[in-house]
């Protein structure tokens, strides 16, 4: 138990610090575990697969647009796959590290 007021003073700011901590510690978890909607990713590819099958039927069949359709498919299928990856940055083959955070946590004693 605290004896002087500043030893109170002390005490009742590491425990808002502490809740401040618990809060920051369960958005990052809560975070970690969002995904992007299953039904939102199911109609985008479906709407892109439209846009280059329009593409594809109104265009000669030659080399030149062959490449064009599929430098386009690989950079949208590149920037979907990068979106899905980056929204679980401690899983998957783009990988952030914990370690900061796990420091940081055995400096304040978690």
């Amino acid at each position: 138990m605290p004896n002087t007021e500043a030893q109170r003073f002390i005490q009742k700011r590491a425990l808002e610090i502490s809740g401040a901590i618990r809060q920051t510690r369960a958005l990052m978890l809560e975070q970690i575990n969002s995904s992007i909607p299953w039904p939102f990713l199911t109609v985008l590819v479906f709407w892109i697969s439209m846009l280059f099958v329009g593409f594809g039927l109104f265009a000669r069949a030659n080399a030149t647009v062959i490449v064009a359709l599929l430098i386009g498919a690989l950079s949208v299928s590149s920037a979907i796959f990068l979106i899905l990856e980056l929204n679980h940055p401690y899983l998957g083959l783009i990988r952030i590290s914990g370690a900061p955070l796990r420091n940081a946590l055995a400096q304040i004693g978690q």
